[in-house]
């Protein structure tokens, strides 16, 4: 437990950190652009803007994660403010950079680009917390909140669950594959050329 709480104290010294603050606004601008080429199909969307979010989890924690989330969620209204602004969902955008900082920093020592022995524990780690964003955020509070603040009108929270479920289930099938492979790219690249250290 001491552990878990002293991992939040670590992010929180990301903060000072330039280096972690420029990879953060840089991968803040990537979720942005991202989030403007989302592919709409039939009976699912591809979207990879959660994928820079996960990236600033990993690398610098779920302090700076859930700042990050709900950065992106408030630049993401400027640039595109439709309806109401709701402080929330900026709560709720902030969690997902929170779930993967919980999961992901700090156990950068078991990743690697290629063995699956060194990577196992990472890519489990990482479906895990792509598996809690989708059903933490996606599924259960946006649903609820969209619902609550009526935002999705004359139909109840098992109504509109039921009908993304579905849905969500088939983006899982491509974000996962995704995010293992762009999760060991990242930290090589991280390590490589902004920070120049070992894992920590």
């Amino acid at each position: 437990m001491k552990s878990f709480f002293s991992m939040f104290s670590r992010s929180l010294e990301e903060f000072k950190d330039i280096r972690s603050l420029t990879m953060t606004a840089l991968f803040i601008a990537i979720s942005m652009i991202i989030e403007k080429f989302t592919i709409n199909l039939p009976l699912f969307k591809i979207n990879f803007a959660f994928l820079a979010i996960a990236v600033i989890g990993m690398l610098c924690g779920p302090s700076v994660g859930f700042a990050a989330g709900m950065i992106c969620d408030i630049v993401g209204f400027i640039a595109n403010p439709t309806g109401g602004f709701m402080p929330v969902f900026t709560l709720i955008a902030g969690l997902q950079g929170l779930i993967y900082g919980v999961l992901l920093y700090h156990k950068q020592d078991k990743l690697s680009l290629f063995g699956l022995n060194d990577t196992k524990s990472m890519a489990i780690r990482a479906v895990i917390a792509r598996l809690l964003d989708v059903v933490i955020i996606n599924l259960l509070l946006n649903t609820f909140f969209a619902v609550k603040l009526g935002f999705i009108p004359d139909k109840t929270f098992s109504m509109v669950l039921s009908g993304k479920l579905v849905k969500n289930l088939l983006e899982l099938a491509v974000d996962i594959p995704m995010l293992l492979a762009l999760l060991p790219a990242a930290l090589l690249a991280y390590k490589r050329t902004i920070t120049g250290r070992t894992a920590r």
